[in-house]
């Protein structure tokens, strides 16, 4: 009996042990086949936050919100998200970098936070665009075709509800960072004196957001931190330095050729240009620089297979580049205000030359489109990679072809050089501004790295 009785002991912890070991796999296959679930429905949702950073890109077309404004809304609309998806502990908390980002979000806000993510880039920007609501249609399309991805009313619902309550602390934090105090600043007013920047035509603007580097900074320490080499000086003697940059720009802009009047329409990227023709002017509306540059990390994060989690974190990291860039950028422009070629040409070389692009409202040096391209190409290759190719459409919808480029910083260096092609920037600004940009793009690297961003 003894013995039959440790027989029958035995086997029933046998079958005890198999049975745990069963339910143990069942469990772990359970988690496992979860876990793919949430990855194939967070892969399905790449292409919606393409769209919703497209749709406030559209919102923002239609405002023609100038370039440094823009930069404001996309680094609100995106940094939220990326606090959300955070909560994953997938990517890194904003606060981890930027220098003062209240917003705290506790870990498993949600079991899927990658669908408020999305809806976060849109409570945003309905929110702090000027024409936010026009983005509600588009907001309702998104609803109705995450529905299809398995995503249940109910977790919907979740989401919804969060991105609304991060949008609002958003909109709390965007409040204190000096934006809302540019309009009680005395009105820029030329100096009228050779050299320094005077409104050009055909509109004859005037200076676009000369406070701008009043803005709090992000990551950076302050406007006046990365400070450019000073410019050429202004001197109209034809055996001048500056003379020389300006002839420069004079004859390219003579006869550009086929591929460099390509490139300056490409890059174009004024929102608002005005065409004349008689008594009639139309204006023209078109992507900021920095819309342009969000779109390239949309398309190379599809393109290269970057996981949502991480698509959401380049596009908050590259929108908080471009926002610094640009403080630091037109801090420089308004510290030198240096004069643009077309009036420099006009008044000592040619009084009919016309730039190939429209001369935008701002003074000259250093060179924008140098700055927060160089400081983007930094940025996106450490997030994306060094020597990443891809296919920019971003300018299809103004019938303009894509372009290729072998790399973000081929990409960046083609930028800047349109603005020489395009008879807007001498090659001082362009260079000097590349230079800017790197250094922008380089420090806020470093504060990524030591934050654990990889």
């Amino acid at each position: 009996m003894a013995k039959e009785s440790y027989w029958l002991v035995h086997r029933t912890n046998r079958s005890r042990r198999m049975l745990i070991k069963t339910v143990l796999s069942i469990v772990l296959l359970t988690c496992v086949v979860d876990q793919v679930y949430a990855q194939s429905r967070e892969e399905k949702l790449k292409p919606l936050l393409k769209d919703a950073v497209f749709a406030l890109s559209n919102v923002m077309m239609h405002d023609v919100v100038s370039p440094v404004i823009a930069s404001r809304y996309y680094m609100y609309c995106t940094i939220g998200s990326n606090a959300i998806i955070s909560s994953s502990g997938k990517t890194i908390h904003p606060s981890k970098y930027i220098k003062h980002f209240p917003i705290t979000i506790g870990n498993n806000i949600l079991k899927d936070p990658s669908l408020a993510a999305l809806f976060a880039i849109y409570e945003t920007g309905m929110a702090i665009l000027p024409s936010g609501m026009d983005m509600l249609n588009d907001y309702e399309s998104v609803k109705k075709r995450v529905g299809s991805l398995k995503y249940s009313p109910a977790e919907i619902a979740a989401a919804s509800d969060c991105a609304k309550k991060v949008s609002n602390e958003i909109l709390k934090y965007a409040a204190g960072d000096g934006y809302g105090k540019l309009s009680a600043f005395p009105k820029y007013r030329p100096k009228r004196k050779d050299g320094y920047w005077f409104p050009t035509p055909p509109a004859y603007m005037d200076a676009v957001d000369p406070h701008w580097r009043t803005m709090r900074t992000m990551v950076i320490d302050s406007a006046s931190q990365f400070r450019g080499r000073p410019p050429v000086p202004f001197d109209s003697s034809k055996e001048s330095r500056f003379h020389a940059l300006t002839e420069e720009v004079y004859r390219i802009g003579k006869s550009p050729t086929k591929e460099q009047r390509e490139i300056a329409a490409f890059w174009d990227c004024n929102p608002f240009v005005v065409a004349t023709s008689g008594h009639m002017s139309l204006g023209f509306k078109k992507i900021s620089p920095g819309g342009h540059w969000m779109n390239i990390t949309s398309i190379a994060s599809l393109k290269h297979q970057v996981p949502f989690y991480s698509m959401i974190q380049a596009l908050s990291i590259e929108a908080i580049a471009l926002y610094d860039a640009f403080i630091v950028c037109w801090n420089e422009k308004y510290s030198t205000d240096r004069v643009r070629p077309e009036t420099v040409i006009n008044k000592f070389i040619d009084v009919k030359w016309q730039p190939l692009l429209q001369t935008p409202p701002f003074p000259e040096y250093t060179s924008g489109h140098s700055v927060i391209s160089s400081a983007s190409a930094e940025l996106l290759s450490f997030l994306i990679g060094e020597n990443v190719s891809f296919v920019d459409d971003s300018e299809i919808i103004f019938e303009l072809p894509p372009r290729k480029f072998s790399s973000f910083k081929a990409a960046a260096v083609e930028a800047s050089n349109s603005r020489l092609y395009g008879g807007i920037h001498f090659r001082d600004a362009i260079e000097n501004g590349q230079e800017q940009g790197k250094s922008v793009g380089m420090f806020i690297i470093q504060k990524l790295k030591q934050a654990g961003v990889k």
